[in-house]
């Protein structure tokens, strides 16, 4: 394997979605700037999930015109346009537009919607293409998916977004508040404030498009590098008309080894598909069964978690919730590099692992319903329950995705597409299931550092 093609692969995969996490993780300081105020996230939501009418088209090319589109010119194109989107963010950002007699940040919207068509698109186009190469680099892909979180929370952990600061109500900058403000009973009136940031917004956003550029240049490479045209499959493989050779056969599941059939070699029992989905190497139940997993855990991961963060983690404190944002992201690429040196491709563990996962999801959910007051809310005990919920949480259900695209991988070129959709689809179904809950209902309530006070 090449070291060059490891790094490649890595540089690739964080131009995934780095741009929306970006976009995310900057909101404190995005927020204060715009009339649309904390409604962004719901628009940002929304907005979303409009995209994934990119992913449907790859999807229906590749269900009815199979073969005709080739996944390289539409990666070029949205990577470009990745590239373009963000870097006239940087500057038009905070413009404002009249629209039916209200102001809207009409520029931010528009630019923030073509950036979730090239994320929502990486996840049909990106995949895919990784069949090109040797199955090992698509755990290093993952790896990279996961920094494409990491990484913006990092600078954006630098830059100082989001450091809150209890003020006396007379003496606090009320100008840089973005949360609400409530009595103690004492009769003292504290407010949160933002410190300011370290550097400028359109900084951070030039630092997006730069890592785009890099995404951009790494796939270059992907392409022509004369390494990496070394590791690449030949045209045989890619088409899946030969089948795998030793190494990959152990990147299956259920691939048959002499010792399990002494009498039947493998290249016999793969003659009898079990189903007409990819290499017929699973049945029909266990296709269902891994899509229906894949789409779960997308769901809790994309959406449905992340956007009750913040209510299940503030009422600990700032701290608490910085630190749990944080570890979490590491966790994602940490999970990567478990999945690449200790690939376990068990079905029943996979399901015991989701399992496991889901119920510090569901633990995640209870303390955010019972914010501003969850359990353990002021001891030292609670943060480090909700932020340990945090790490296992993503650690175990980033392992499972990880290793559903290795089993995928091993079905073929179109397994891939089918795993890139219905990614999209159980992120939109967890967002769409949220959404109401969350912005309309108002069900979660957010809890104040500076000032809410819980029975003890």
């Amino acid at each position: 394997m090449s070291l060059l093609t490891h790094v490649l692969a890595c540089l690739f995969g964080m131009g995934s979605w780095v741009a929306i996490n970006g976009m995310w993780v900057e909101l404190p300081l995005v927020v204060p700037e715009i009339p649309e105020g904390w409604y962004l996230p719901s628009y940002l939501t929304v907005l979303i999930q409009m995209a994934n009418v990119g992913p449907l088209f790859i999807t229906l090319m590749h269900r009815f015109r199979p073969g005709t589109l080739d996944e390289r010119p539409v990666v070029y194109g949205i990577v470009a346009l990745g590239i373009v989107a963000t870097f006239l963010l940087a500057f038009f950002w905070k413009h404002t537009v009249t629209v039916g007699g209200s102001v809207h940040s009409v520029a931010l919207l528009v630019l923030s919607f073509l950036l979730s068509v090239v994320d929502c698109t990486s996840s049909v186009t990106f995949l895919p293409f990784m069949m090109r190469l040797r199955p090992q680099y698509l755990t290093t892909y993952f790896v990279g998916e996961g920094l494409s979180g990491l990484v913006p929370a990092l600078v954006a952990l630098i830059q100082g977004v989001g450091v809150v600061q209890c003020q006396n109500g007379t003496s606090a900058d009320w100008g840089n508040s973005v949360m609400n403000n409530s009595s103690l009973g004492d009769g003292s009136d504290l407010k949160a404030v933002y410190q300011p940031a370290k550097f400028s917004t359109q900084v951070f956003f030039m630092f997006l498009s730069a890592m785009m550029i890099v995404c951009l240049a790494a796939f270059v490479l992907l392409n022509h590098h004369p390494a990496v045209a070394r590791e690449r499959k030949n045209d045989l493989y890619y088409s899946g008309h030969i089948g795998t050779d030793k190494t990959e056969q152990g990147l299956s599941l259920h691939a048959q080894t002499p010792e399990q059939k002494p009498m039947i070699s493998p290249l016999e029992v793969r003659r009898e598909p079990r189903s007409a989905f990819g290499r017929g190497t699973y049945s029909r139940e266990e296709v269902v069964f891994i899509f229906v997993v894949l789409a779960w855990v997308n769901a809790l991961t994309n959406a449905v978690l992340p956007s009750v963060q913040s209510y299940s983690c503030l009422p600990y404190g700032n701290k608490a919730y910085h630190l749990a944002a944080t570890m979490a992201a590491v966790s994602n690429p940490v999970a990567c590099f478990i999945a690449m040196f200790i690939p376990i491709r068990s079905l029943v563990f996979m399901g015991c692992l989701t399992v496991f996962g889901t119920g510090f999801g569901a633990y995640i959910m209870a303390m955010a319903a019972l914010s501003p007051c969850p359990l353990l809310v002021y001891s030292a005990s609670g943060t480090v329950a909700i932020v340990l919920a945090w790490i296992l949480f993503v650690l175990s259900l980033s392992y499972v995705k990880v290793i559903i695209g290795v089993i995928l991988r091993d079905e073929g070129h179109s397994a891939l597409v089918w795993c890139g959709a219905v990614v999209q689809l159980g992120s939109m179904v967890g967002a769409i299931s949220m959404f109401p809950l969350v912005s309309v209902y108002g069900i979660f309530k957010s809890g104040d550092a500076c000032n809410t006070k819980c029975p003890m």
